[in-house]
């Protein structure tokens, strides 16, 4: 059976201890390559993870579509990273997080981009962006955070609520086993074999026409909404 029940505490853990890493490092924290990074280098980080997994897939991304007459959505933005590189290709972009720690420096940040939309969320929904119509959906580097099943469940089902038909949530989820002993939390997220996201697009009401990665940190899913 697929899960059903989110769990306040878990959710509450999650915001709590992204704030403290939002608060200690959130560059770090957000991209563990640098633990200095300055502004031009995160940015242009971000910019190189749009180019090697959207704009090398635009064909999938947009289906015909002018990137620019684009609505996108972005789960877990964190301090923005991303989501300036995203707001440099698409029209407009609605970014989420469950970190308001992580908001507020995306808010100063990219305060000079009139086409992004950010939003501090409960952690497992989009119910904060009301009933916007999107055209793509994307995330990260963020469910593999994220120690709970259910959660994930619940923000594929909300994109599946704002996403046109025909369009295209891709996004990366944990593929390798934890160490033995070890249980998710909120740095080493739940693992999904390629059965568990089979399965997971079918309760979701996708269709996962391409699947990279299992087995693997990067585990990529092409989630399309008929």
């Amino acid at each position: 059976m697929p899960p059903t029940t989110l769990d306040p505490s878990q959710l509450d853990q999650m915001r709590r201890e992204w704030d403290a890493r939002a608060r200690e490092n959130a560059r770090h924290f957000i991209a563990t390559g640098n633990s200095d990074w300055n502004s031009e280098e995160f940015y242009n980080s971000g910019r190189l993870n749009v180019f090697h997994e959207i704009l090398t897939d635009l064909g999938n991304v947009c289906q015909g579509m002018s990137a620019k007459d684009m609505t996108v959505i972005e789960i877990g933005c964190g301090a923005g990273r991303m989501t300036r590189a995203l707001a440099e290709v698409f029209g407009q972009v609605y970014a989420v997080d469950v970190s308001g720690e992580m908001i507020a420096k995306a808010n100063e940040e990219l305060a000079d981009l009139p086409n992004v939309h950010i939003f501090q969320n409960n952690g497992a929904d989009l119910a904060v962006l009301g009933n916007i119509r999107a055209d793509f959906a994307f995330s990260y580097i963020v469910f593999q955070h994220i120690p709970s099943r259910e959660v994930i469940y619940s923000y594929t089902r909300e994109v599946n609520r704002l996403l046109r038909p025909g369009g295209l949530f891709k996004f990366q989820v944990q593929g390798a086993l934890p160490a033995q002993g070890n249980v998710p939390d909120t740095w080493h997220g739940v693992t999904f074999t390629d059965a568990d996201a089979v399965a997971m697009a079918a309760e979701c009401g996708f269709e996962p026409r391409y699947r990279i990665g299992a087995g693997g940190q990067y585990f990529w899913l092409w989630f399309f909404k008929p």
